[in-house]
Parts: structure tokens; sequence; C-alpha cells
């Protein structure tokens, strides 16, 4: 089992290596805009999966994937070359799923700003269903101008103690 480290650092380097090989020296018509995205090794350092994207249609992305699966051994050969280590990893292509999922999350961005601007229009234009401002405020009893009979409401809040208790002196 190699160091973690030192699988990370060969993974780096084979991801180099490939992109190198296919930039510079492979030459096909098929091969479409490939990115090399990532490549990672298993902790024994025996394989190697390289991640690739690819630019255009799905035809272009299966043409790509043909002519990676027909160089597999040049890109092998290049990167046992280039590595340096004893056992030249065996190496597989995986088109990486990435721009697909951005593409969905940006598509879900878009439906929720548009959700958004939706709400944003209604709450522009709505009215309250009852009064505007639905809390009871304190009433201020302290004006000097008006003919309030403060006692007034005390009265009726005697009678209603009053009509209580006789309520429960008759059970």
């Amino acid at each position: 089992m190699a160091d973690p480290a030192r699988a990370r650092k060969i993974a780096d380097r084979i991801k180099v290596i490939v992109a190198e090989y296919l930039e510079f020296r492979l030459k096909d018509e098929r091969l479409g805009f490939v990115t090399i995205t990532d490549a990672r090794v298993t902790g024994d350092l025996q394989q190697a999966s390289v991640f690739y994207t690819v630019f255009g249609s799905n035809e272009d992305r299966q043409a790509t994937a043909d002519v990676l699966e027909a160089n597999k051994g040049r890109i092998r050969s290049a990167v046992g070359k280039g590595i340096g280590i004893r056992l030249t990893p065996s190496i597989e292509f995986i088109a990486d799923a990435l721009p697909e999922g951005a593409a969905h999350l940006e598509d879900l961005v878009a439906q929720t700003r548009a959700r958004d601007e939706e709400l944003a229009r209604a709450a522009a234009n709505a009215k309250p269903a009852g009064d505007p401002d639905p809390y009871r405020k304190p009433v201020d009893r302290s004006d000097a101008g008006t003919d309030v009979d403060t006692d007034a409401g005390s009265d009726v809040h005697d009678d209603t103690v009053a009509e209580l208790g006789a309520d429960v002196d008759a059970r």
C-alpha cells in the first residue's frame, strides 16, 4: 500500500502527462475539445482512472471516447515514461459528469429566480386581508382635550365581578 500523499502526487502527474499527450502528440481529427479534469490512482498504484469532459455534441463525446479507447496503450506508455515508477498503472477513461451536474444546478437556480420574481410581483400588489395593522394599540388616556369618563369603565368591571360573585354564591 502506497502512501496516500504519494498516490495523490502520482495521480496529479498522470493528469498532466495525459493532457500534454492529448494536446501535443495525439493527432486524430475525431478527438474533440477534450479537457482532463481529474485523475485518481488506487492505493497500490496499479490502476488509474482519468476523468475527462468534451465540449460539444453527443457525437463529439462518443468520437472522443472512441479515440481515447483506441489510443489507451500509447497513452499508458507515455505515462510510464513520464512518472518513472516500477509498474505503470493501467488506465481507464471515464467521462466526467461534472458539466451535466453543473447544467442541472444552473437550471434549478434559474427556476428559483423566476419563482422569487413571481412572488415579489405578487407581494408588491398584495393588500392585507383585514386591517392594515391587526395589532391592538394601548389607548392613551392622558389626552387632556377629550371628554372621556375614566370611571365608566371601572363601573362596568365592578358590575361584572359582582355578577360572577353572585353566581359563585348561588351554587
